[in-house]
Parts: C-alpha cells; sequence; structure tokens
C-alpha cells in the first residue's frame, strides 16, 4: 500500500497524533477517498481509559489530526498545489456515541463539508465492529509564515 499523506508530505513531523517522525505518537496514516480521506488504525494497550475501551483524548486526537489533514489535502487540490499549505485546527468538538471498544480495528472517514480560500470545515466519523462510536466536526487553517506552525511539515 502506497504512505498515507503524512508520509508523503510531512515525513519529518513530530505530531504526537499524525507525525511520522514520533516513535511515541500515534503515526496515523490517512489515504484518499471521495471528497475526504480514511484511517484504519489499532489502538495500543495504553490508548485505554479502562479495560476493554479507548480513551477519549485518544479519539480526540484520532478525529483532529485526520481532519486536518483533510483539509490540508482538500485546499491543495483546490489550489492545484503539488504540496499542501500547512494548517492548523481552529476548533474541532467530538460526540462519544458510545464506548469505543478496544483490540480492534477503527475505520475513521472524513468529509470535506466546504472550503473556501484558507480553511475548510470537515466532518469525521469513527467506527469500530460496525458501530458508529462518535463522530467529529472541525474548522482547519492554513497558516501563513511568522505563524509557530507554519514549518512543521517542512
Amino acid at each position: 500500500m502506497a504512505d498515507g499523506v503524512q508520509r508523503q508530505f510531512a515525513a519529518t513531523s513530530i505530531c504526537f497524533g499524525c507525525g511520522p517522525a514520533n516513535e511515541k505518537g500515534l503515526q496515523i496514516d490517512s489515504y484518499r477517498i471521495e471528497n475526504g480521506l480514511e484511517l484504519r488504525y489499532t489502538p495500543e494497550q495504553e490508548h485505554q481509559a479502562f479495560p476493554g475501551m479507548v480513551n477519549g483524548g485518544i479519539i480526540g486526537t484520532l478525529l483532529d489530526c485526520h481532519g486536518n489533514w483533510t483539509a490540508a489535502v482538500a485546499l491543495m487540490d483546490k489550489d492545484g498545489a503539488v504540496e499542501p499549505p500547512c494548517t492548523v485546527t481552529a476548533s474541532y468538538e467530538i460526540k462519544l456515541r458510545r464506548p469505543t471498544p478496544h483490540g480492534c480495528e477503527l475505520h475513521i472517514t472524513s468529509q470535506v463539508e466546504s472550503l473556501s480560500d484558507d480553511r475548510a470545515e470537515i466532518s469525521m466519523l469513527l467506527m469500530a465492529e460496525g458501530k458508529l462510536c462518535a463522530t467529529g466536526k472541525g474548522l482547519f487553517v492554513a497558516v501563513k509564515e511568522g505563524h509557530p506552525a507554519y514549518h512543521r511539515w517542512s
């Protein structure tokens, strides 16, 4: 399988959620689907909140980073660029619909809801064992030179 967008465009990123260079991070790999991205991820033992269930903070991190990359790729495609702009989270929220089981693969999808010059609104779904466990939505913004995150992917 080809590399996820994080490894393609930000191989040296140290982000806890999506940074390929963070050995202690989640190191997610998101792949293109129509109008968004998908992610398959199996949480580790230390990602549990209580026996058999994934911690809500880990779920939030997965949705946040995956949504941010969905925005970056959408803005890149909109502008016909060869690399995505560096985007950051302006706001996001998650709704935990049911406990998310540990010990199985999580399937997260995202869709672009709206796109403008430098920002994107993204929706996310987290499924486990065929059941909807969490939803999310976020606003992600491309930053300009001078912002502390501007060079984080290069």
